[in-house]
């Protein structure tokens, strides 16, 4: 009988493909993300699935490791170079989150611009005549300029989303010529100045840390919101709570913060206008499904010697032929 690979998941994922998993393999679900419980349980695993930020040198204590896959799209959680030094393929799933995070952006600006949820505080509070005159001053998405910054799958997506809903949207990218007629392409400084709402939906390297500084949040409107998916750097977060503490801007989500998870006695906690979530833009029940059906599908396949077209660091293969 060949031996069964055993793989540690860092966090559990949907049930059903769970047990599908078992079927051909141990599996250890680690109790917490802290990187002394990765590195210790890694240590005899074959495969490694990840939803959380691996320590730097998590490779180190993987002599066995055959397999990595990020179960979601970002892999600035996985450190892909040092898993290509060890010959480890690593593998996500590209669009597998992206209608869920769409939403997520849409249901941001539909939050601040309506503000139903104060209306109904309001309404229960404190009657009718109190809660009526606050929709005088809401505003219809349809006349709203979207900025989005990052036009991957994420960016493209919610564009088409935004324009569907009557929405002008302008883009920052790096390739202008491929934007669609219903995208403008921008400067940073236009689509910082013009945005009502501006997107963050750009991945997290060089050029991208602390895009958002103070320079950029001075040249923003005063009705302007922002909303950040991307990770947490991306963005100036002193400078941002700064400019809602002052009425600088109108408000802003943060999706993704400096460190995950939040302990709660961070300065976010109390500043005014800013909708906290805890990383959950990409996940629904059929996101987490899609997901978890994609990380499993592939883990498998790598493990097995199967040909897998979403590995990320291909060259794992050549130079193992060399």
């Amino acid at each position: 009988m060949s031996k069964r690979f055993k793989v540690l998941l860092t966090n559990p994922i949907h049930p059903l493909y769970h047990e599908e998993l078992l079927k051909e393999c141990d599996v250890v679900v680690a109790p917490d993300t802290k990187p002394e419980t990765l590195k210790a349980l890694i240590s005899d695993c074959d495969g490694l699935m990840v939803r959380c930020q691996l320590p730097q040198d998590i490779f180190e204590d993987a002599p066995l490791m055959k397999a990595v896959v990020r179960h979601g799209v970002g892999l600035d959680f996985i450190p892909v170079d040092a898993a290509t030094k060890r010959g480890i393929p690593v593998a996500n799933l590209p669009g597998s989150n992206t209608n869920a995070v769409v939403e997520y952006c849409m249901a941001v600006i539909f939050y601040f611009r309506r503000r139903l949820d104060s209306i109904d505080s309001t309404l229960r509070s404190q009657g009718w005549s109190k809660a009526r005159p606050m929709a005088d001053t809401s505003t219809e998405i349809s006349i709203t300029t979207l900025g989005i910054v990052g036009m991957g799958a994420i960016g493209s997506n919610l564009a088409k989303a935004a324009a569907g809903m009557q929405m002008n949207v302008i883009a920052l990218t790096r390739r202008p010529e491929t934007l669609p007629s219903s995208v403008k392409a921008a400067t940073k400084e236009e689509l910082f100045s013009q945005s009502d709402v501006i997107a963050l939906c750009c991945p997290l390297n060089d050029q991208t840390r602390g895009l958002v500084d103070r320079a950029s949040i001075a040249m923003m409107k005063l009705n302007a919101i922002l909303i950040n998916i991307s990770r947490g750097p991306v963005v100036d977060t002193k400078a941002i709570l700064d400019a809602l503490v002052e009425g600088r801007i109108a408000g802003a989500a943060m999706d993704v913060h400096d460190q995950h998870p939040l302990a709660g006695d961070e300065a976010v906690f109390d500043c005014p206008n800013l909708l906290l979530t805890p990383h959950i833009a990409s996940i629904t029940a059929s996101s987490m499904r899609g997901m978890s059906k994609g990380s499993v599908e592939t883990i498998l396949a790598i493990l097995n010697g199967k040909n897998v077209k979403n590995i990320v660091n291909p060259e794992v293969f050549s130079n193992k032929a060399e």
